[in-house]
């Protein structure tokens, strides 16, 4: 298998610089471990250990242990909520560290707590950003890298092309890696020549053997185009790239105009996510498994993916193709 060194596998002390993403609710733990014992890394969600597949969070973390002794990263969902979400954060974040998990991802929010706290334990923390403001947030706070969420993504999509966005935030002195619109090897080895330090995948591992959601999810995914992803407001109050099913047209794509209010306010923007993430979790939950939901999120990628295969066999074909990097 290839492997390219860049500050991304020094960082994570990986083969490969690919990232399996968290995904909610798609993280199930045997597809975190698969992606790090190909030479990956696998980020293992919090919520969707612990409420969508009923772990406990230390035994959630031991039984991916179990699975592969490579390294694995953590997600941390940091933005502004209710005390008590916090602290369970908190929780999990040290109870990570005491099971060995050095590297983290985190997300909406500023991190300078998580680097912080982990620290001490020789951690690394690379922050999710969609544009320059938030790239230089997180630098204020001290992280070691970015997760360039571009407009490809899938989830919380950014604003920005592929280019346009290591153009952004490629000179800030921390590498960058991308995340977005990677269905294929060719936009892996693409990617790296534009000057990021890797890649984060996330919709080409619901399609794998080792991801436990539905098989109409994953044929959704075969099946689907560019023009089938679409941005709905309805889940997060803020756009989210989904499969445009039947389901997804009944709901609408758009926000009302009470709600988008509520959102913009300063006094009940954070009270208002905090009412569409637990409104969102529920109802991905649901539709993770159940066939007659349909409420699935996919990036742009679904354009490359054309067949179920296991998290290894993605990476090592995606590794393959460093070879014409070092011709």
């Amino acid at each position: 298998m290839a492997t390219r060194e860049t500050p991304l596998t020094t960082h994570a002390g990986i083969d490969v610089p690919l990232i399996c993403g968290a995904m909610y609710p798609c993280s199930n733990p045997e597809l975190v471990a698969a992606a790090s014992e190909a030479g990956g890394i696998g980020i293992l969600q919090p919520l969707s250990l612990t409420y969508v597949h009923g772990y406990d969070f230390r035994e959630g973390l031991r039984h991916i242990r179990s699975l592969t002794s490579r390294p694995i990263g953590m997600n941390a969902l940091i933005e502004k909520g209710s005390k008590r979400y916090h602290e369970r954060m908190s929780e999990w974040v040290d109870i990570a560290l005491e099971e060995g998990v050095r590297f983290f991802v985190t997300s909406l929010g500023k991190p300078r707590w998580v680097v912080d706290r982990v620290a001490p334990h020789g951690g690394v923390v690379y922050h999710d950003v969609t544009e320059r403001k938030w790239a230089l947030k997180g630098l204020e706070s001290g992280v070691h890298g970015l997760i360039g969420v571009n407009r490809r993504a899938g989830g919380h999509a950014g604003p920005r092309a592929v280019e346009a966005l290591i153009g952004e935030v490629g000179d800030l002195g921390v590498p960058v890696v991308c995340a977005g619109g990677v269905g294929s090897p060719a936009e892996f080895v693409r990617a790296l020549e534009l000057g990021y330090a890797g890649v984060q995948l996330g919709t080409r591992f619901i399609a794998t053997h080792e991801c436990t959601a539905s098989d109409a999810y994953k044929r959704a995914i075969l099946e689907a185009d560019e023009a089938d992803v679409v941005l709905s407001e309805k889940l997060t109050g803020v756009p989210v790239s989904v499969i445009n099913t039947p389901h997804i047209q009944r709901m609408g794509l758009r926000a009302g105009p009470i709600a988008k209010r509520l959102l913009r306010s300063n006094r009940t923007k954070h009270w208002m996510r905090l009412f569409y993430a637990v409104k969102s979790f529920r109802q991905l939950k649901r539709s993770l498994h159940r066939e007659d939901r349909e409420l699935w999120q996919a990036g742009k990628s679904v354009a490359g993916i054309s067949k179920i295969e296991g998290a290894g066999d993605i990476i090592r074909r995606y590794a393959g193709a460093l070879d014409s990097l070092t011709r």
